[in-house]
């Protein structure tokens, strides 16, 4: 099937007919065809990041197809000391046009009068919202972007495994996933060819189980 046509993307939402008819014609594309129809569909484009484990992998392959593309980076001020060096590394090593966003409060007042919330705290959406969500509407809401890459895989968590390549979210922007249905494995010889570093130390304290969503997509 060739490409779904559909023009410069527009503020609208797609059914979802329109929607699977996209992605029945991305599906079997391999990532690289993907980001360049994406690119070639949308006038303004971003790619946001967290440095989590594979973040390497699709800010490679995006930022490869257009170097100024814009990287939203919504650093909770929580990271490890391993990732802070490894998205330095990639910035430098991918020479990535880095938008910074970080919370209003500072994390040492936030230890102060709110530490980090379990899960089961009702502080903790609080604490979600305060370091993730707001940055993170502020940046989408400076940029109003009409295409968003990300990284979500299938098999990452059940709201992951629901929907695909490219999915729409209420805000009418676009979710384009490139490396969808790709394993571990296939992104780990990925980043061997490209020699892209990797780094799984990796805390996100708005999330603590590898299988919850933490707001930005669910």
């Amino acid at each position: 099937m060739e490409y779904y046509k559909m023009g410069k993307i527009m503020s609208t939402l797609y059914t979802e007919a329109k929607l699977q008819e996209l992605n029945d014609s991305l599906r079997g594309k391999t990532p690289q065809e993907i980001v360049a129809w994406a690119l070639d569909v949308a006038e303004k484009p971003l790619i946001t990041t967290n440095f989590r484990p594979y973040e390497g992998a699709i800010l490679h392959l995006a930022t490869s197809q257009n170097e100024k593309l814009k990287v939203i980076w919504c650093d909770t001020g929580y990271n490890t000391p391993n990732t802070y060096r490894h998205a330095e590394e990639l910035i430098e090593k991918l020479n990535l046009n880095i938008h910074l966003y970080v919370p209003q409060q500072t994390s040492s007042h936030r230890d102060v009068v709110m530490g980090i919330p379990q899960i089961e705290d009702p502080m903790h959406k609080v604490f979600t919202e305060q370091v993730k969500l707001e940055p993170f509407k502020r940046a989408m809401a400076e940029h109003q972007p009409d295409l968003w890459f990300t990284n979500l895989r299938k098999g990452q968590t059940a709201f992951r495994d629901s929907i695909d390549i490219v999915s729409q979210g209420a805000d009418g922007v676009l979710k384009v996933s490139p490396f969808y249905d790709w394993s571990d494995e296939q992104l780990d010889a990925y980043n061997e060819a490209n020699e892209i570093p990797n780094e799984h130390k990796y805390f996100d304290p708005t999330k603590v189980l590898g299988n919850r969503e933490c707001g930005l997509h669910a």
